[in-house]
């Protein structure tokens, strides 16, 4: 179980939404985590990578010794 706020406007639009198809306001919700859930992995995991790469933790290549990589 989760429990959210939203921003008035949003929980207003929800709601609507909610009334006009005769589906609950869970449902919706839940679609809405279903269908970003995996952009919001991509976008936090890249961001700790990068935090790595700069923390000089993380190996990183030029493009060029990439390049040559895939030359051999």
């Amino acid at each position: 179980m989760v429990s959210i706020r939203l921003p008035a406007d949003v929980e207003a639009r929800l709601e609507r939404l909610a009334k006009r198809t005769g589906r609950s306001k869970s449902f919706f919700a839940r679609e809405a985590v279903i269908e970003k859930i995996e952009e919001l992995e991509d976008v936090h995991l890249a961001e700790q990578v990068l935090d790595r790469i700069r923390a000089g933790k993380e190996e990183v290549l030029t493009a060029e010794a990439m390049w040559r990589g895939l030359e051999d």
